[in-house]
């Protein structure tokens, strides 16, 4: 009945079964691909076994406190804000032009 020229002509043969095979094993191919980054990417992130052993959770919760409690010591009400510099202006002398400021102000 059907014979190679008939499919050839037909126009869902001819454009929508490629098109179909594209899609679906792009998306199969994709998968693939994906997986293959997220497994190099937990390889990464392990650290070296002796990173492992000096880092525990209970060592982090002592450097934590140790870290607040140097905090608590800073006297914050002293504390004076210096803006940046801007892009066009020089990091250093704005700088310095500031702190002559802040001291003469104190």
């Amino acid at each position: 009945m059907f014979n190679l020229k008939t499919l050839h002509r037909n126009k869902t043969v001819k454009y929508g079964v490629p098109m179909l095979l594209l899609v679906v094993g792009g998306s199969f191919g994709l998968r693939e691909f994906a997986q293959i980054r997220y497994d190099a990417q937990k390889i990464r992130k392990r650290l070296d076994p002796s990173l492992e052993a000096q880092v525990n959770a209970q060592k982090q919760t002592v450097i934590l406190e140790e870290e607040y409690e140097k905090l608590k010591e800073i006297h914050l009400d002293e504390w004076k804000n210096i803006r940046g510099p801007r892009p066009w202006e020089d990091s250093r002398e704005y700088q310095e032009e500031q702190r002559r400021n802040l001291s003469k102000t104190d």
